[in-house]
């Protein structure tokens, strides 16, 4: 080994950053720093000294790194492409069918590529600027027949494969075959189009982005009627099991990110509720998709079947279900043309199944409990004094005693939620660098990191990480053998109603509306929200269903102000009309 033979290697080494090179009895280059030895070997002058086999495993050693260096040619398309797979697969693991991916996203993914002109076109936007001369050649077909060169064989055929079929080797597939860029795509970003995508201001073009691919998941979810919501969608995401955060790391090691590929691929922020509806809806009204398949009674979107739901998941009584469907019947939320997403319509809209199920509970909730702070705890008094004189008895529910059960459940589950978002790593464990220059010092950073991270857990001895919890359309559990945590699943709203004939009608005859006046149609908002305004139980009544579904206290207010709207119809059109102007007499 001869340090002197090594000083004309000036690039800092990838593992330890240090500029300290030696020459190995092979002809390789190590690292004296950290003994890390490369693939570069010493170029050799006398070729008589060494066989021919050595010098032939030089040469390949030299390919492999250049090959290395360099990387596939890839476009951004291609990096989301790879995400949707990767969100696509795990929503196979949660018991989507196979089908979402094959027929539903994969046909929504390639008219997004056609609709954007990125691909399945004769001439793609982004080879405008470049001499396409083998498109040019190239026969005209279909837009949708025809199979895109620009676009890798490699990331295409991960949507169309079946599970069945074996996946190709990464570190084997070929480069992609495309016309190369300029230069000046290779020194700002990874992929060929990252700078000129990130500028890309086209009017009418909905660009790509990370949350959109939610976006997609959710439109593919809501055209198959799959039992999952977009609340549960986004939890999914938060909980880990459905990749969102540094999906980038999953790409393969050939496809080089950095420079403006950190702007479009890396993200630090949990996806929002109503930005990915807004989303959904830009996505779907761009597409020029047609009416989705009708949301009938069997579905599991139906406000009926979710209403049972969260009726299970918030511990309320199962007789409140009767009321819930009562309350879709009457204002027709429940029928199918209602209910069914239709993106080409005039005003495309669709529903948020979720929070709407919602509302609906909770305007039942103040049907038979009013919640003024007043009411609902004279109810609960004398459910009490029942309860204690019949034991043997079906329990009346107590809306007290719910109250201090959920009001505890609800702490304990927001504690660990928020513990859980503070511990959150959000630096990826692939770091991503400005320019190929600052790769060593990038890489060289991340390792103190994770060395300083060990050592302070070795120092504090801190216990290992919780284990990934299945995923769950339920996030309390309540039982009647748990006797720390009362279930009202059983409880009967016997002393909140009495008979009318043969129906039963509340106890309760007053009513309060959320929403005195909406505000007029060009507002962003249909009403606002100030919980000074409100009762306590009100509040934790609002607090707790938007905790559940993770979206803003307001947006759920909204919804409950719109169902009240259509029952209360006569109070609304009432408080329209203007008085009318009589003539007054002048009196001398």
């Amino acid at each position: 080994m001869d340090l002197e033979e090594a000083k004309e290697l000036k690039e800092r080494c990838t593992q330890c950053a240090a500029v300290s090179w030696g020459v190995t009895d092979e002809g390789k280059y190590y690292c004296t720093s950290c003994h890390n030895v490369t693939e570069r070997s010493k170029e050799v002058v006398d070729t008589a000294a060494i066989p021919n086999t050595k010098i032939q495993a030089i040469s390949r050693g030299l390919k492999r790194k250049r090959k290395l260096e360099k990387g596939w040619d890839w476009y951004v398309c291609e990096g989301f492409q790879l995400i949707l797979c990767q969100q696509v697969e795990a929503l196979k693991t949660l018991g989507v069918g196979p089908e979402l991916k094959n027929d539903v996203l994969h046909s929504f993914w390639k008219r997004y590529l056609q609709k954007s002109k990125q691909a399945y076109c004769k001439n793609p936007i982004r080879t405008r600027r470049r001499k396409t001369t083998a498109l040019e050649d190239t026969p005209s077909h279909s837009d949708w027949d025809s199979e895109p060169e620009l676009i890798s064989d490699f990331i295409c055929s991960s949507f169309a494969e079946s599970e069945a079929e074996s996946q190709p080797d990464l570190h084997t597939q070929k480069p992609f075959p495309i016309i190369k860029a300029p230069n000046s795509a290779y020194t700002c970003s990874g992929s060929l189009d990252g700078v000129e995508y990130s500028q890309r201001k086209e009017k009418g073009i909905v660009k790509m982005t990370v949350p959109r691919t939610l976006a997609f998941c959710y439109l593919s979810l809501l055209w198959q009627r799959e039992a999952i919501t977009l609340s549960d969608l986004l939890r999914f995401v938060e909980e880990g099991h459905i990749p969102y955060i540094n999906t980038f790391e999953h790409f393969p090691e050939e496809m080089k990110l950095y420079g403006r590929d950190k702007l479009i691929f890396a993200i630090e922020s949990w996806p929002i509720y109503e930005d990915i509806y807004k989303n959904t809806i830009e996505l779907a009204t761009f597409l020029d998709l047609p009416r989705f398949p009708d949301i009938t009674k069997d579905c599991y979107l139906h406000p009926d079947i979710l209403c049972m739901k969260y009726l299970m998941e918030v511990n309320l009584p199962d007789e409140m279900h009767n009321l819930t469907c009562q309350v879709v019947k009457m204002t027709g939320i429940g029928e199918a043309d209602f209910l069914t997403f239709d993106p080409i319509a005039k005003k495309a809209k669709t529903v948020k199944y979720d929070v709407q199920a919602i509302a609906i509970i909770i305007v039942v909730l103040k049907l038979l409990f009013l919640l003024n702070d007043n009411l609902e705890w004279s109810l609960s008094d004398i459910a009490e004094k029942y309860n204690e004189k019949n034991k043997k008895d079906k329990p009346w529910f107590d809306f007290r005693k719910w109250y201090q059960v959920m009001k505890k459940s609800i702490d304990e589950k927001k504690q660990k939620w928020e513990e859980a978002r503070a511990k959150y790593l959000w630096k990826s464990e692939k770091p991503l660098y400005l320019s190929s220059y600052n790769r060593p010092v990038v890489y060289k950073r991340r390792e103190v990191v994770v060395n300083l991270q060990k050592q302070f857990s070795t120092l504090i001895d801190s216990t290992p990480v919780a284990e990934k919890q299945n995923p769950s359309s339920f996030q309390f559990n309540w039982t009647e053998e748990n006797p720390n945590r009362t279930c009202f699943h059983g409880h009967s709203l016997q002393g909140i109603l009495k008979k009318k004939g043969q129906s039963l009608t509340t106890m309760n005859s007053l009513y309060w509306l959320s929403t005195q006046k909406f505000c007029k149609s060009h507002c962003k908002h249909v009403t606002t929200y100030e919980e000074s305004y409100f009762s306590q139980s009100y509040q934790f009544v609002i607090s707790l269903f938007s905790f559940l579904l993770r979206i803003k206290t307001s947006s759920l207010h909204e919804e409950v102000s719109l169902i009240e709207k259509r029952i209360f119809k006569a109070k609304y059109n009432q408080s329209k009309k203007k008085p009318s102007k009589k003539k007054i007499r002048k009196v001398k």
